[in-house]
């Protein structure tokens, strides 16, 4: 990058929604290079108030709105679809709107769970949606939004996020292992535990291919997830498994001690997808790019956690 370019991406405004969750606070670092970042917690601005989506946007004239946020609590929709609703898809239609009206792109992050899993092979973007819960349709509705609109975006459905930050399933696998409760973990769900920094680094990377998006003229769908699909039991098994081999985890359960059940076993307010593999073959071609494994993550996950443990953190 010459000094005009950086010049001019020192200069690009960037929105960001959503920067305390788990991918929206590794996107501050993996924006930054592109441009002049904003980021919006949700103290900041309530995504169930398009008055203050609006105003946010108005104040910045991003050319690049990024939404990291969402109503995750996938159970827990199922008693709020009203709120879920006006999170995972009024938000996004408003965030589209104005992207479009400031000729700027909208860069927005959606789910598995827009599929019902039923097919016995990985999803590809054009695959029918057909979620089962609450949380997935408005997601799915969220994506349909921004595609209707019209406009100049970026839509990555991704699966199983993981992060240092954050509540997700490593975490609880953690602290329930440390309290020696029994781990019966369902075995008959396969999808793609999705390290919060590899979406990041991938989205940087697409913008910065993109010339900062300037060169993405549509909307587009896109599949993100890491290699090599795994059950939950599977992850959970691997969790323990590198869990033992760090510094900090003394004591913790044999991998084996995780007993595999079926999601009958286990019933939630919520049901989830037995298949959650994501075709990523699309962004790999149109962005040369080669996704990851994602055990290597979840190691240098475990080691920040050992070291914030050390520190009292």
């Amino acid at each position: 990058m010459d000094r005009t370019e950086l010049r001019e991406a020192r200069m690009t405004p960037i929105l960001l929604f959503g920067c305390d969750g788990q991918v929206g606070w590794q996107l501050q670092r993996s924006l930054s290079p592109l441009g002049a970042v904003t980021a919006v917690d949700r103290a900041q601005c309530d995504l169930a108030d398009p008055a203050a989506i609006r105003a946010a946007i108005a104040a910045v004239k991003p050319r690049i709105i990024v939404n990291a946020a969402a109503y995750t609590a996938v159970d827990r929709a199922e008693g709020e679809p009203a709120l879920a609703q006006a999170i995972n898809a009024t938000a996004p239609t408003v965030m589209a709107e104005a992207a479009k009206l400031l000729g700027s792109l909208l860069v927005h992050y959606s789910t598995d769970y827009v599929f019902d899993g039923s097919k016995a092979t990985p999803y590809v973007e054009s695959d029918p949606t057909c979620p089962l819960s609450v949380y997935g349709a408005t997601k799915r509705d969220g994506e349909a939004a921004i595609l209707a609109v019209g406009g100049r975006a970026l839509i990555y459905r991704t699966s199983w996020v993981f992060g240092a930050r954050g509540h997700n399933f490593v975490k609880t696998i953690l602290r329930l292992a440390g309290e020696g409760r029994p781990l019966r973990i369902v075995d008959d769900q396969v999808g793609a535990p999705t390290p919060a920094a590899l979406i990041s680094d991938v989205t940087g990377q697409v913008l910065a291919a993109s010339r900062r998006g300037t060169l993405i003229e549509d909307a587009r769908l896109y599949h993100l997830t890491a290699a090599d699909p795994v059950s939950w039991c599977g992850f959970a098994r691997e969790i323990l498994r590198l869990a033992a081999a760090t510094p900090g985890f003394d004591g913790v359960p044999a991998p084996e001690s995780v007993t595999a059940i079926a999601t009958a076993d286990y019933p939630t307010p919520a049901r989830r997808p037995a298949n959650s593999r994501l075709d990523c073959g699309r962004l790999e071609r149109d962005f040369d790019l080669e996704l990851p494994d994602w055990r290597p993550f979840l190691s240098r996950m475990l080691q920040l956690l050992s070291l914030k443990r050390a520190n009292g953190y």
